[in-house]
């Protein structure tokens, strides 16, 4: 595949450590995500209430604007 051979050449040209142990663990969490680690481990109650509130979210009404959240959780959000 050229995209592995453009990545492990882009890979190759970093000379920076610290930057690629950051690259590398980005990926694997990426990769880690990806194998659905975080969905498994709600329960089938949680994963009801976040596809519904995804569904929810595509109606406009139900949104809020962000000065209506800062208002909301103003006591959490002062110093």
């Amino acid at each position: 595949m050229k995209i592995k051979d453009d990545f492990h050449q882009l890979i190759d040209s970093i000379e920076d450590e610290q930057l690629l142990k950051s690259y590398y663990q980005l990926i694997q969490k990426i990769n880690h995500d990806q194998n659905g680690h975080l969905w498994n481990s709600l329960t089938e109650d949680q994963k009801k209430e976040l596809l519904t509130a995804y569904e929810e979210s595509f109606d406009s009404s139900n949104l809020l604007s962000h000065e209506q959240v800062k208002l909301q959780h103003d006591k959490w959000l002062k110093p």
